[in-house]
């Protein structure tokens, strides 16, 4: 059986095919214990049902207008697939609703900052709200992450609130580590208070994962990771799946 220092080994080599184009690396997971992580590499593969095309659309458009060319549009949808597997009536037990998953404060404030967003039930406002407070997010983090890991900020504040977020910067801080990257985040992540972490680590890399499924056009052609307990990918596992997260890399750490 693994180690669970190999299984991080065996996940990093698998990453490195994340960069090798035009192949499409799937990252397949089973669970056993903690989990074995695996990759495949697979050439020509067909792209996933079409349902997970129905709002391209709007995550372009609504990616363009709050970010310009600054953040691809797939990112968006990756983590819509994390938050709802892209269900228009998705209702968490907080009260989170619809692709976005966004509480009803949350999506009030967009609304009064966004005069033309209609109802949150709507899934093309629902995006466009969700992107919108990502961007508000993002602003945020301009002079307070570094620009490669903007994005996992952004998002992590988008899933665990920006406050807490800071307070991890704080305690690196204190222990003299560079507070404005994401891998120090996850370093500081278990001394936090009152903070879920592997939730949150696990919700950036999952968006990430997600992401690494997709082709150049945005079409699903791997497996995904949702919260949503119909979704596809690792559901049922998902528990289980995020108690990795604290170890892995999604992105570059130079």
């Amino acid at each position: 059986m693994l180690t669970e220092d190999a299984k991080v080994r065996q996940w990093h080599k698998a990453l490195a095919g994340l960069r090798r184009p035009p192949c499409l690396v799937l990252l397949l997971v089973a669970f056993a214990g903690l989990g074995v992580v695996a990759a495949e590499t697979v050439k020509d593969q067909p792209p996933a049902a079409s349902g997970y095309e129905k709002f391209d659309e709007h995550f372009k458009k609504y990616s363009e207008r709050f970010f310009g060319g600054d953040v691809d549009w797939r990112l968006f949808k990756a983590q819509a697939i994390v938050e709802s597997n892209l269900k228009p009536n998705a209702v968490n037990p907080s009260g989170a609703r619809g692709v976005m998953q966004l509480m009803s404060p949350t999506y009030a404030e967009a609304r009064r900052k966004n005069k033309d967003f209609g109802e949150i039930t709507n899934p093309e406002w629902n995006i466009a709200a969700g992107i919108w407070y990502a961007h508000e997010q993002w602003n945020l983090w301009e002079s307070d992450a570094e620009k490669k890991f903007r994005k996992q900020f952004m998002l992590g504040s988008y899933n665990a609130g920006r406050g807490t977020l800071v307070r991890a910067q704080k305690i690196a801080l204190s222990e003299k580590l560079n507070h404005k990257r994401w891998p120090t985040i996850e370093k500081v992540a278990p001394r936090v208070p009152n903070w879920r972490y592997k939730e949150t680590l696990a919700y950036v890399g999952s968006v990430f994962a997600n992401m690494s499924s997709m082709d150049r056009k945005g079409r699903v052609k791997g497996p995904t990771i949702s919260k949503d307990p119909s979704g596809g990918g690792l559901p049922d596992k998902l528990k289980s799946f995020l108690g990795l997260f604290k170890h892995l890399r999604l992105w570059d750490d130079d």
